[in-house]
């Protein structure tokens, strides 16, 4: 099998970083005020990512017991993050130049992923083994990542965590369709192929909602939580995912999109579920930003370290 390992990075994440950069100039200098980006944010929010989601996950079918060792390693990656993320305001000379309510609200970046763009990599590395591959670790690792993303938020504010759970439409959405996709059930053609364009529609609209509302003054005000945090999504777990593959003794396949799968740049919807809880979202649009840029670094490294896999 060829594997595309000089496959441009720039060119896959260009797209999203011009989506942004759209946002941040009709945001900041055009009449679609912030009242109209807001209501972008919840159309994202409580439907079209949903949308994705459930699409995505429920396209494939999902093969738990012959990918056992790849959702081992994915929910052991998972796990090192989210303790990586939480542990930041921990550290001794970081406690007291982090912002508490800030790191709550962004901790998510550095274990969350953008999931639109795993599964575009997914299939130009490895047809159709990769997206369904990567559905098994997509449908695994949510539901976790999204309490992950949750909890800090919910404790530090007074919002219940787990009504905050219950009704958050990401969990619910993941949730909904793996067990559709492991009871065997099937979205008609007709209905499917209108979930997959109303989800589609959820990736430039979330993007652009995150360039509209960005302000990277912010990420220098946070400097220490901003490197904190993107140093877990772009260097450690990468190195991580390489660990568990090699300790794990996953096959080519499934170890590649491990690693390919912890470089990718954060969730674009972090930024909307952070706004929603009523967190600082223009920091994380700021942060949100930048991890696209250091995608192409990470993913390039990425790539070096599946070269090392052979």
């Amino acid at each position: 099998m060829v594997y595309p390992w000089g496959m441009n990075t720039f060119d896959l994440l260009l797209p999203d970083f011009g989506i942004i950069l759209m946002g941040y100039l009709l945001g900041h200098y055009s009449k679609l005020n912030e009242e109209v980006w807001k209501s972008v944010e919840l159309l994202v929010y409580f439907l079209l990512f949903p949308v994705l989601l459930f699409s995505s996950i429920n396209k494939s079918p999902l093969d738990v017991w012959a990918s056992a060792p790849l959702i081992e390693a994915g929910l052991l990656l998972a796990l090192c993050t989210i303790v990586l993320s939480y542990s930041l305001v921990h550290l001794p000379g970081l406690k007291s130049r982090i912002d508490v309510f800030k790191h709550a609200g962004s901790a998510q970046v550095a274990f969350r992923f953008n999931s639109f763009i795993a599964l575009a990599l997914a299939q130009r590395l490895f047809g159709e083994t990769g997206l369904i591959k990567i559905s098994i670790l997509l449908g695994i690792t949510i539901p976790l990542l999204n309490v992950a993303a949750v909890w800090p938020m919910a404790k530090s504010s007074e919002l219940g965590f787990l009504r905050e759970l219950s009704r958050n439409p990401l969990v619910l959405a993941t949730l909904s369709a793996m067990t559709f996709n492991l009871l065997g059930l099937h979205i008609p053609s007709l209905i499917d192929t209108a979930l997959s364009k109303v989800g589609s529609a959820s990736i430039p609209l979330g993007l652009m909602a995150a360039g509209a509302s960005l302000h990277l003054g912010k990420l220098r005000e946070e400097l220490p939580l901003s490197v904190g945090l993107l140093s877990i999504r772009h260097a450690i777990a990468p190195i991580l995912a390489y660990l568990w593959a090699t300790h794990l003794s996953l096959p080519l396949v499934e170890g590649s999109l491990l690693i390919v799968f912890s470089a990718l740049p954060t969730a674009s919807s972090s930024f909307v579920l952070t706004s929603r809880m009523g967190f600082d979202g223009k920091y994380v649009a700021g942060l949100v930003t930048l991890s696209t840029l250091l995608g192409i670094a990470s993913l390039s490294f990425a790539f070096f370290l599946i070269h090392l896999l052979h």
